[in-house]
């Protein structure tokens, strides 16, 4: 390793996220949908890009650390509330009354609970750790 704390890699390259628990998750899920697929596209580019230190903040407000839900945390709730709700899902308009109100009760939690501030604590404190 170089550098002076051994961290750093070989002409301090990015390192691949393959054979990580992000690459695996990435593998995983790839194949679902395309929708999902480009999801995955974007994060394996901000893995691999390489960032300058006020790009780096920018980027974990972005994905985690908005106070306002105001990042792509907030993105997986949403999505999950269209996705449960007969209004928006013509998928699900043909089950009975009962199981589409549960499903789009559910749908709401959801959201509600990936708009939680508290979710966004550690990666609003990453960014200020990076502040020099």
């Amino acid at each position: 390793m170089n550098g002076p704390n051994h961290v750093h890699t070989e002409h301090n390259a990015v390192p691949n996220v393959d054979g990580t628990d992000l690459g695996d998750l990435m593998e995983d899920l790839r194949g679902i949908h395309p929708g999902i697929d480009l999801i995955l596209d974007g994060y394996r580019l901000i893995a691999h890009d390489r960032h300058d230190l006020a790009m780096t903040q920018v980027l974990i407000a972005a994905l985690a650390g908005s106070p306002d839900a105001l990042d792509l945390t907030a993105l997986p709730g949403l999505a999950v509330e269209r996705l449960t709700n007969a209004d928006t899902n013509p998928a699900i308009r043909n089950l009975p009354l009962d199981q589409q109100k549960e499903a789009a009760r559910q749908g709401w939690l959801t959201r509600f609970a990936l708009d939680d501030p508290s979710l966004r604590n550690t990666a609003s404190a990453a960014c200020a750790a990076l502040d020099h």
